[in-house]
């Protein structure tokens, strides 16, 4: 089996078609890394 060139590092990346691993980074092109948080919405809780 031949390793995957964007892993991370951990030897344990599973990547899929669209560049995300199990870990939850995701391929940018040159580097895994985690996607940047969501922005906080100003909308309440809908409840």
């Amino acid at each position: 089996m031949q390793e995957d060139q964007r892993c991370c590092g951990s030897g344990t990346c599973i990547i899929n078609e669209e560049g995300v691993c199990w870990c939850g980074q995701r391929w940018d092109g040159e580097k895994m890394c985690f996607d940047p948080p969501a922005p906080a919405s100003d909308e309440p809780d809908a409840q």
